[in-house]
C-alpha cells in the first residue's frame, strides 16, 4: 500500500494503477480472523430417498458452495467469521430446503437435506439478466424453463428443434424436414416486420442465429442453432415478453432464451457415452394423378379426345429413407476449487430428400477456478464444425430444384435417364428441373466452423456485493456452394456454379455488480447495476456464374453472373440499474431501468430509456389465507408486471442512409441511388407490455397450475413507406407503425401418482394469442417472399392471405359460368382481393404424460396448432391441366370434373387457402435403465423413441407444419418445402 500512497502523492497516479489498487483492496477486505469450516451431506428425495446429483449447496450471504455429486453427497470447505449462517440446498423441481449452522459447534458440519416436489418451480433460481440470479418466487412475470430430460432422448438433432411443445407462449415451427432444416421460434406472437427471432444467450454469450441464405435452396435454409450440442445443455430458460426481458434492452424485443450448459460436479471423473441409430421416413404422400389417360390437346377444353399413357410416381425419385447416427461421450469432475466438464460429439443425419445429410463435429470444455475463497473464474469453449449436402427444393428466387421439378412435371414422362445417361426434359411447358436429375447430379452444400468462447469473473468482495464480469466471443465461418453440370433439364441447361462466404464475429462485455443487504430482519434488498457494450462485424462474399465449360465446378471458369460483397458493422452500448425488496420472502416488489445505444440509427434517435416494474405476493404464506384456503390451495402466488423493451434491430446498418450502387457510363465510373431513400430520423420501435398472473397448487401439491394474461403494444414500427414518383424514390423507412398482441398463457402440471416403484407426471400447455396491426399509415403492402400473397394490412393480423376469391351465389355456393367453371368475385367495393384466411394460429398447446415403473421409463407427448392457414402452392401447380401431375388432373381426364377446372381455379387463390390445423404424436420413447450391471458402471440405459409419428389434419399436402417463409415474417407459405420425416431412433447411454 505504501507504494501506491507515495505514488498518488508523487502526482504519478495513472489509470492503469486502478486494477492493481482495486485488486489490493480487495485482498484486504478478505484478509480477516477466520476460520476454515468443512461443510458436508446428502441430499435425497423426499419421497423415494433416491440421490439428487447437481443440487446446489450455498452459504447465504457468501459465495460458498458446493454442488452434489453421483450419490447425492456434497463437501467443500468454506473461511467463515464466527457466527450463524443460513445454509441452503436447491434442486430444479423440488422447493428449496433450509438449515441454520453455527461455527461455534465444530469446524465439522455435516447435515443432510431432503426436498419435496415442486410443481410451480418457485423456488428455482433463474437468470434475469445474463448472469444475474433470482428466485422464481421473487419474480412479477412468467419465466418458462426446461431442463436436460426433457431436451434429449427425443430424436430431435436441434436446440430449437428440442423445445416443441415444452413451454407456454413459444411457437415453435420446424420449417423444413431437411436434416438441419430451419427452426422459427415466435415469443408471444410477432412484434415487428424486421424479425421476430429472439435472443439467444449461451452462457452469457450472446450468440447469432442468423438464417443465411448463402446459397438459394428455397425455404429450407439452415439457422446457426443447428451448431449446437443439445447433449451439452443442462437448461433452457425463456423469457417471453418486455416485462420480463427489459433488463436486456434494445435486442429483447422478441424475447430472450438463455441456453445454459453442463458444469463439472464435485466428486472423481464419471463419464457419460451415448450412441443412438435413427431413421428418417417420409410421413404421406401427396395425392398424384395415375390415370393411365392423357389429353391430345390439354388447352382446348372442347376436345376431349385422350391417348393412352404411363403415370410415374415422381415422389419416389426424390424421396427416401435416411439413416443417421450420433456418438457422444462427456467426462466432469472435480474438486472444491477446481471443477470440470469436456465433451466430444459426432452426428451424421440423412435426410428423406436423396442425397441430402448434415453432419455435425463439436467438442466443449468448461473449467471453474476458485483461485481465492473470494474469486472465482470460469473459461468456457466450444467448436463446431456442421457440413451439410443440400439439394434445392423450391428456391424461391430461383427455378431450379427437386420438388419444384415435381410441381411442374408431367408424370407422365419417365423421369429416369436414358442409355447414355442423360435426362429427360419433364417440365414441357416452363423450364424446370427434371427432380431425378436434381436429386443425382445437383450438388449443394454448406460448411461452417463455428468458435463460441467465454471468460467469467465472480467475486465476492465483501458480504453481500457480489461482481461478475464476462467476456464472450461468438464466430463463425460459413462457406455455401452450389453447381449444376453442363447439359441439365434445369433453367440454367449450361451449368451453374455459386461461391458464397459470410464471416461472422461478435462479442459481448458485461460488468455487473449486485449488493445484498438486510435492512431489517423482515426486509431484504437487492441492488444491481451493470453496463455492456456489444459489437458484431458481418462480412459477405459471392460470385456465381452460368456457361461452365465441361466436367469444372467452380464459378470462376464460367461467365461471370452476379459478384457481391458487403461489409457491416454493428456496436450496441448500454447500461441498467434494478432494484428489488423482499418482504419476509413472501412479497417482493422490483423495478429496473435501462438505457441503450445503437450504431444503427441516427445520433438523435439511437439512445433510448426503458424501464420495468414487478410485483410478486406469495398470498399463501400469509396465516389468514392458510387458514381459510389452506385445505385447498398449498401455494397461492399472485403476480404483474409491467415494462418496456426496443428493437435496436430492426434496422438494418446504412439503412438511414440513402445507399448507391457503383456503375459505368460509357466507360466511366459513376453511382446510382436505390429506390430506398434514407432516413436518419428514423427511431427504433418499441415495445410496452403489462402482464399480470397467478401461481397456485392443490391437492397437497399434486396439481400446479400457472396462469398468464398478457397485451403488447409495439409502436414505432419500422415500414418502407412508400413515397410518390415525384420524389424519385420509391420507398423509406419511417417510424410509423403500431400492432398489438393479446393473449393467455396456461401451465398445467399434475402427479397423480408418486411412490417408489411407479410415478406418473402430466404436463399440459395452452397458448392463445391474438396479433393485429393497428395503424401502417393507411397503406397495405404485402412480405417480400411470399410472391405477393401475405400481406400487412390495416386491422388485420401479420401476414394474412390477400388474393383473388370465389364469386359465390346468393346461398353461399361458387358461382359457375354456363360452361360449369369457376370466375373470380369482385368485392361490394369493387376490390379484386380480398382477407382469404390467417397463418396465425388461434391457439396451441401440448399434453405430456410420464410414467415412471421401477427401471422402465415412458414419454407422450402430443402437440396442437389449431385454426391457422397455410397457403397450398403446391396443389394450385398440380391440379393444373397444363402440367398434370396432380390427382385432381387425373380426376378431369375420368370426367369427374370439367377438363380444365384446375387451370380455372389457379387464378382464385381462395381455392388453396386450406385449414392448417394439426395435432401430432411429437415424442413416444420408451427407456430401460440397467442400473451398476457391472463393476465400474453405473448404469446402462437402453431407449427407442418415436418422433413426429402422425399428424391428425385435413390438409393435403405433405404437412401444413411447414413453412417456406423460413424465419421470417411470411407464414402458411407451402412452396416445395421439404415434409418433417417421420423418426425412429435406438440409443445407448453408459455412466461409468
Amino acid at each position: 500500500m505504501t507504494v501506491f500512497l507515495n505514488a498518488i502523492r508523487n502526482e504519478e497516479w495513472r489509470p492503469r494503477h486502478l486494477f492493481l489498487v482495486t485488486l489490493t483492496l480487495l485482498m484486504c477486505f478478505s484478509i480477516k480472523a477466520q476460520n476454515t469450516y468443512s461443510i458436508s451431506g446428502t441430499v435425497t428425495d423426499e419421497e423415494s430417498g433416491t440421490p439428487l446429483p447437481g443440487a446446489s449447496i450455498l452459504i447465504d450471504g457468501t459465495s460458498y458452495g458446493g454442488i452434489s455429486d453421483f450419490d447425492g453427497n456434497y463437501k467443500f470447505t468454506a473461511i467463515l467469521d464466527a457466527g450463524s449462517y443460513l445454509l441452503i440446498a436447491s434442486y430444479v423441481g423440488y422447493t428449496t430446503a433450509r438449515a441454520t449452522f453455527n461455527t461455534a459447534d465444530s469446524n465439522t458440519i455435516t447435515i443432510d437435506f431432503t426436498l419435496s416436489d415442486d410443481l410451480l418451480n418457485l423456488d428455482e433460481v433463474v437468470v434475469t439478466g445474463n448472469v444475474i440470479g433470482a428466485n422464481k418466487r421473487a419474480l412479477g412475470n412468467n419465466i418458462s424453463s426446461v431442463n436436460a430430460e426433457a431436451l434429449t432422448n427425443n430424436s430431435s438433432t436441434q436446440v430449437d428443434q428440442a423445445l416443441q411443445g415444452k413451454i407456454t407462449g413459444a411457437l415453435v415451427t420446424q420449417n423444413s424436414g431437411d436434416p438441419a432444416g430451419g427452426i422459427s421460434v415466435l415469443l408471444r406472437g410477432s412484434s415487428s416486420l424486421g424479425g421476430n427471432q429472439p435472443l439467444y444467450i449461451l452462457d452469457g454469450v450472446i450468440i447469432n442465429n442468423a438464417s443465411n441464405e448463402l446459397v438459394d435452396i428455397g425455404g429450407n435454409t439452415q439457422n446457426r442453432l443447428a451448431d449446437i450440442n443439445p447433449n451439452d445443455i443442462a437448461k433452457i430458460e425463456v423469457i417471453k415478453g418486455a416485462a420480463a426481458a427489459a433488463i436486456y434492452g434494445s435486442r429483447a424485443n422478441n424475447g430472450v432464451i438463455q441456453i445454459f450448459t453442463k458444469k463439472g460436479i464435485i466428486g472423481q471423473p464419471k463419464f457419460n457415452f451415448t450412441t443412438n441409430v435413427r431413421s428418417n421416413s417420409l410421413r404421406k404422400k401427396i395425392d398424384y394423378n395415375t390415370v393411365g389417360l392423357a389429353w391430345v390437346d390439354p388447352f382446348d377444353r372442347n376436345n376431349l379426345a385422350t391417348i393412352p399413357v404411363t403415370r410415374y410416381d415422381y415422389q419416389e425419385e426424390f424421396f427416401e429413407t435416411g439413416y443417421g447416427f450420433e456418438n457422444a461421450l462427456s467426462v466432469s469432475g472435480g474438486s472444491e476449487n477446481v471443477n470440470y466438464y469436456v465433451s466430444a460429439s459426432h452426428l451424421a443425419n440423412e435426410g428423406i430428400i436423396k442425397n441430402t445429410n448434415f453432419k455435425r463435429t463439436s467438442f466443449k470444455t468448461n473449467v471453474s477456478l476458485k483461485t481465492f475463497d473470494w474469486l472465482d473464474i470460469t473459461g468456457d469453449f466450444n467448436f463446431t464444425r456442421s457440413v451439410s449436402s443440400d439439394i434445392p427444393n423450391g428456391g424461391i428466387n430461383s427455378a431450379y430444384g427437386a420438388i419444384t421439378g415435381f410441381v411442374f412435371s408431367d408424370n407422365s414422362i419417365n423421369p429416369t435417364p436414358d442409355s447414355s445417361g442423360v435426362y429427360p426434359v419433364t417440365s414441357l411447358l416452363v423450364p424446370r428441373t427434371n427432380p431425378a436429375e436434381a436429386v443425382n447430379r445437383f450438388e449443394f452444400g454448406n460448411k461452417t466452423n463455428r468458435f463460441i468462447t467465454s471468460f467469467k469473473l465472480d467475486a465476492q468482495i465483501f458480504k453481500g456485493l457480489t461482481a461478475s464480469y464476462t467476456l464472450g466471443i461468438d464466430y463463425y465461418n460459413q462457406s455455401g456452394t452450389a453447381f449444376i453440370p453442363i447439359n441439365n433439364t434445369s433453367p440454367n441447361g449450361d451449368g451453374f456454379a455459386r461461391r458464397s462466404d459470410a464471416n461472422n464475429f461478435q462479442y459481448n462485455s458485461d460488468l455487473n455488480i449486485t449488493y445484498r443487504t438486510t435492512i431489517t430482519p423482515d426486509i431484504e434488498s437487492t441492488t444491481t447495476i451493470g453496463g455492456t457494450y456489444q459489437f458484431q462485424e458481418t462480412e459477405r462474399i459471392g460470385i456465381q456464374a452460368l456457361g461452365l465449360p465441361p466436367i469444372v465446378e467452380t464459378a470462376t471458369s464460367g461467365s461471370i453472373l452476379e459478384q457481391g460483397e458487403t461489409r457491416i458493422p454493428f456496436a450496441l452500448w448500454g447500461g441498467f440499474i434494478q432494484q428489488s425488496f423482499g418482504y419476509k420472502n413472501k412479497l417482493f416488489i422490483n423495478g429496473a431501468l435501462r438505457t441503450d445505444g445503437s450504431s444503427a440509427f441516427g445520433q438523435d434517435e439511437r439512445d433510448q430509456l426503458y424501464a420495468k416494474a414487478g410485483i410478486s405476493y406469495v398470498v399463501s404464506e400469509e396465516g389468514f389465507w392458510e387458514n381459510t384456503f389452506g385445505d385447498i390451495f398449498e401455494t397461492m402466488k399472485l403476480r404483474a408486471a409491467w415494462g418496456q423493451s426496443g428493437g435496436l434491430d430492426a434496422l438494418a446498418q446504412f439503412s438511414r442512409f440513402t445507399n448507391f450502387s457503383p456503375s459505368a457510363i460509357n466507360g466511366s465510373t459513376s453511382l446510382i441511388p436505390s429506390t430506398l431513400l434514407g432516413n436518419s430520423d428514423a427511431a427504433p420501435e418499441r415495445q410496452e407490455e403489462f402482464e399480470l398472473g397467478f401461481d397456485a397448487s392443490f391437492l397437497n401439491g399434486r396439481l400446479g397450475v400457472e396462469f398468464t394474461y398478457y397485451k403488447q403494444e409495439v409502436s414505432d414500427l419500422l415500414l418502407q413507406r412508400e413515397l410518390s414518383p415525384s420524389s424519385g424514390f420509391g420507398s423509406r423507412f419511417e417510424s410509423v407503425g403500431t400492432l398489438e398482441n393479446e393473449g393467455i398463457e396456461v401451465l398445467l402440471r399434475a402427479s397423480p401418482i408418486k411412490t417408489n416403484d411407479f410415478s406418473w407426471n402430466i404436463t399440459a400447455t395452452y397458448t392463445s394469442n391474438d396479433n393485429v396491426i393497428t395503424n401502417v399509415a393507411g397503406q397495405q403492402f404485402a412480405l417480400a417472399g411470399s410472391f405477393s400473397t401475405n400481406f400487412v394490412i390495416e386491422g388485420q393480423p401479420l401476414g394474412v392471405f390477400y388474393r383473388q376469391f370465389y364469386a359465390r351465389e346468393a346461398n353461399g355456393d361458387i358461382a359457375l359460368d354456363a360452361d360449369g367453371y369457376p370466375f373470380r368475385g369482385v368485392t361490394a367495393d369493387g376490390e379484386s382481393s380480398k382477407v382469404l384466411g390467417d397463418p396465425n394460429p388461434d391457439w396451441y398447446g401440448s399434453l405430456i404424460n410420464e410414467f415412471s415403473y421401477k427401471n422402465f421409463d415412458f414419454r407422450i407427448q402430443f402437440d396442437a396448432v389449431q385454426g391457422f392457414d397455410v397457403f397450398n402452392w403446391n396443389r394450385r401447380l398440380l391440379d393444373n391441366v397444363i402440367f398434370g401431375g396432380g390427382s385432381n388432373v387425373g380426376e378431369e381426364l375420368l370426367g369427374n370434373r370439367p377438363k380444365g377446372f384446375g387451370g380455372a381455379q389457379a387464378g382464385i387463390f381462395e381455392e388453396f387457402v386450406e385449414d392448417g390445423s394439426f395435432i401430432k404424436l411429437r415424442e413416444v420413447s420408451l427407456s430401460y435403465n440397467i442400473k451398476t450391471p457391472f463393476k465400474a458402471i453405473d448404469n446402462i440405459k437402453l431407449s427407442l423413441v418415436g418422433r413426429n409419428l402422425v399428424s391428425w389434419d385435413d390438409y393435403s399436402g405433405w404437412d401444413p407444419e411447414v413453412n417456406t417463409g423460413g424465419q421470417g415474417n411470411v407464414r402458411g407459405f407451402d412452396f416445395a418445402a421439404v415434409p418433417i420425416p417421420r423418426t425412429f431412433q435406438f440409443g445407448i447411454n453408459v455412466s461409468f
